[in-house]
């Protein structure tokens, strides 16, 4: 960190030719940068972004361009750090008008940037229904004039969104006949996409088709993606023991990873209509929690209806006398529910998700999509005489191994960052650490508080904080600065800062490293030993300050 915290006070008898309280504009300019500086340094969270976007409005009331689009920008990287889609729209928009009149604002791809958090911002859309059905529109609009092959999968998963399946299926045909660009994003994730809808629309054979090379090795969610989109297409399909096989292989991922939580509702309906609500019930009680913690509602909705269905074909199969513990969020205690009371709840969240999205969208297409997923309780009924075998080397009573795919994996083999990858390797080091509701693994090495967790769109960043033992009253605040820019100056991690919570100072520092290509067990045995050491280190550095 550099300089005096923010907030800083205006003068009191102004400057010669300006009104008293007013700064010269290069002078406001410098104290905004100063300021945007020592906020992009502090720990992430609502208290950032907030500081953030009052940066932002007084650069805009100042005319400083600059100052507002870097501000507008981390916001969108917060934003997208935290899975806040919903909230890009406003500072997306600010931002390519701000691009539009200042084109010298960006820097060497600033534009393809811009163009990619437009997008980001479009697809909220699909996500929540707090974002305008207009304001994506006109995002989308300005969209069109610059990139084809991506206007076109909009258009069409958005025409699907409201229902309009027609429409859908012609940027469809424009969307599959687009040559992919990587520019656009992975192209075997867009693969999947298209399976996605293909299946929905319920083209069970056209979606296999589709899948049929899809999950090339650059893609980091790869394979298992491509197996959970193609569970229910096999499954109609009559290829059980293929679906059963993908559920089984890709739910030992996704059971680890907080990133995972869109795909859980396929799984939840495949064991529903496979004829397994036992395991569907595992499923549920195992996540149940991080239902209040979706990123977004579409996937909070699809894992409630995809619940309740599960929680009904389990009555059916007279497995009623079972409880699965809901745990307290906000104003609700915490509760033991039995199966019955459980698929009440969760399908009053489903369908109360359903109609926010049917009245922003002007149609009845998700309530729809909800009552035709509880419709197939009658189809789940008859597989309960004859449901489709586990692989026989994964019994049904045994569930799965709990160490994901960690222990399977070549030391030396790079492959998607995960949570069972993580607590492989701290147990290689004989570390101890717990796991909280967010899966961030949590220890302490000395005087230093370690948290590890994923970050990103998918997971990919490994990000390490690291939080001193010893704080500092708040009367020291200049000292910890100078210490926090000394250690910056001299060494290369972590990165430190101080965080002051009002009574005292909190000395913490962070190292973000971006593992979009994966990582072999040997790299993350050294990335997380460099995190530990160097925290350590810091966190020593800190307890020795006089």
């Amino acid at each position: 960190m550099t300089g005096q915290p923010g907030g800083r006070g205006l003068e009191e008898f102004g400057w010669p030719g300006w009104l008293p309280g007013r700064r010269r504009p290069e002078r406001d300019r410098r104290a905004l940068a100063e300021e945007l500086a020592d906020i992009r340094d502090s720990p992430d969270g609502e208290t950032r972004s907030a500081e953030l976007e009052r940066i932002a409005a007084r650069a805009d009331a100042a005319g400083d361009d600059r100052s507002a689009l870097d501000a507008r920008l981390a916001l969108i990287e917060s934003y997208l750090l935290h899975g806040q889609r919903w909230r890009l729209v406003e500072p997306v928009r600010r931002c390519l008008a701000a691009a539009d009149r200042r084109p010298d604002l960006l820097p060497p791809g600033g534009r393809e940037v811009l163009s990619r958090y437009q997008r980001y911002a479009v697809e909220a859309l699909l996500g929540s229904s707090r974002v305008g059905l207009d304001q994506a529109r006109a995002l989308l609009d300005d969209l069109a004039a610059g990139d084809a092959p991506v206007v076109a999968e909009l258009r069409c998963r958005i025409a699907d969104h409201l229902g309009d399946e027609p429409a859908a299926r012609s940027w469809y045909d424009r969307w599959a006949a687009a040559a992919p660009d990587p520019a656009d994003g992975c192209p075997e994730c867009a693969r999947v996409r298209r399976a996605e809808l293909l299946a929905g629309w319920g083209d069970w054979r056209a979606a296999l088709d589709e899948l049929a090379d899809a999950g090339g090795p650059d893609c980091t969610e790869a394979p298992e993606r491509v197996l959970t989109a193609g569970m229910l297409p096999w499954l109609r399909a009559g290829e059980p023991e293929r679906a059963v096989a993908a559920h089984v292989r890709a739910y030992r991922r996704h059971r680890h990873e907080r990133a995972a939580f869109p795909y859980l509702a396929a799984h939840l309906r495949f064991c529903a209509l496979a004829g397994h609500p036992g395991r569907g019930l595992d499923i549920l009680a195992e996540r149940l929690p991080s239902l209040d913690h979706a990123d977004d509602e579409l996937s909070a909705m699809e894992f409630a209806a995809a619940g309740a269905l599960v929680c009904a074909v389990a009555t059916d199969a007279g497995l009623d006398a079972r409880t699965v513990h809901r745990p307290a969020s906000g104003s609700r205690p915490a509760a033991d529910l039995d199966v019955e009371a459980l698929g009440t709840a969760l399908l009053d969240l489903a369908t109360g998700l359903a109609g926010s999205f049917d009245a922003r969208n002007g149609t009845g297409h998700q309530s729809g999509r909800i009552a035709s997923w509880l419709a197939e309780r009658t189809r789940a009924e008859q597989m309960l005489v004859a449901p489709v075998p586990w692989p026989p080397d994964w019994p049904e009573d045994d569930g799965p191994p709990d160490d994901g795919l960690a222990d399977d994996l070549p030391d030396d083999r790079p492959v998607p960052l995960s949570l069972a990858l993580v607590t492989a390797a701290l147990e290689r080091r004989g570390d101890r650490y717990v796991v909280d509701a967010a899966d961030t693994v949590v220890g302490r090495w000395g005087e230093a508080l370690i948290q590890v967790r994923r970050a990103g769109e998918r997971g990919e960043i490994l990000h390490v904080r690291t939080v001193a033992s010893r704080r500092l009253p708040a009367s020291r605040r200049a000292e910890a600065y100078a210490f926090c820019n000394s250690w910056n100056q001299d060494r290369l991690l972590p990165t430190a800062y101080v965080h002051d919570s009002g009574a005292e100072l909190v000395l913490a520092g962070d190292v973000s490293t971006d593992l979009s290509h994966g990582v072999a067990p040997v790299q993350l045995d050294v990335l997380l030993e460099s995190a530990v050491r160097t925290g350590s280190a810091y966190a020593d550095a800190v307890a020795a300050l006089p």
